[in-house]
């Protein structure tokens, strides 16, 4: 069964932006699309677990700060080498203004 936990307001992050969250001894990164929409994904990198929320954000894809391996946010794909193993998704959406994220 899933936990839905409120991350914050929707307007804490910029469009075609991330956040990091922590919860349960876990990391997390809640990214803002070019539309509006929100994602939540695994909080590090699947190459070198560097935190996603440090990197380069753009349309819908995550760049790691580190060694620009690149993921799709939506789906959790990784996209550019060296990264090679996507990241969990977490299902996440909005609720009265508020960013909401289900975690497992």
């Amino acid at each position: 069964m899933s936990n839905w936990i409120s991350v914050g307001p929707l307007s804490d992050i910029e469009q075609e932006g991330v956040i990091r969250f922590d919860h349960g001894g876990r990391t997390f990164a809640v990214f803002r699309g070019p539309d509006d929409s929100v994602y939540c994904t695994a909080g590090l990198c699947t190459h070198e677990a560097v935190h996603l929320a440090d990197g380069l954000v753009m349309d819908f894809e995550v760049e790691c700060p580190k060694h620009s391996g690149a993921f799709d946010y939506r789906s959790g794909e990784a996209m550019r080498l060296p990264a090679c193993e996507n990241l969990k998704t977490y299902p996440a959406e909005v609720v009265d203004g508020e960013v909401c994220v289900a975690l497992a």
